[in-house]
């Protein structure tokens, strides 16, 4: 009984939803760790540039994984 709630939902809407969801936290989650590994490379106005870098990068890179 208490694995009931991890089964999928055969809803269209359920699924919907939770790809939604899927893919916002994969690109939300890829920019979060692309800046904080961007953050550690280069010094002074290159550790922003790594870290706008990695932002952009770690967000494409989480959103083509997430949302497929």
């Amino acid at each position: 009984m208490l694995l009931a709630g991890c089964q999928a939902s055969s809803d269209p809407q359920v699924q919907a939803r939770n790809h939604e969801f899927g893919c916002i936290a994969g690109t939300v989650g890829g920019a979060i760790v692309g800046g904080l590994i961007g953050s550690t490379i280069g010094g002074g106005r290159g550790t922003v540039l790594a870290e706008a870098v990695g932002i952009g990068g770690g967000g494409y890179l989480g959103n083509r994984l997430a949302c497929r």
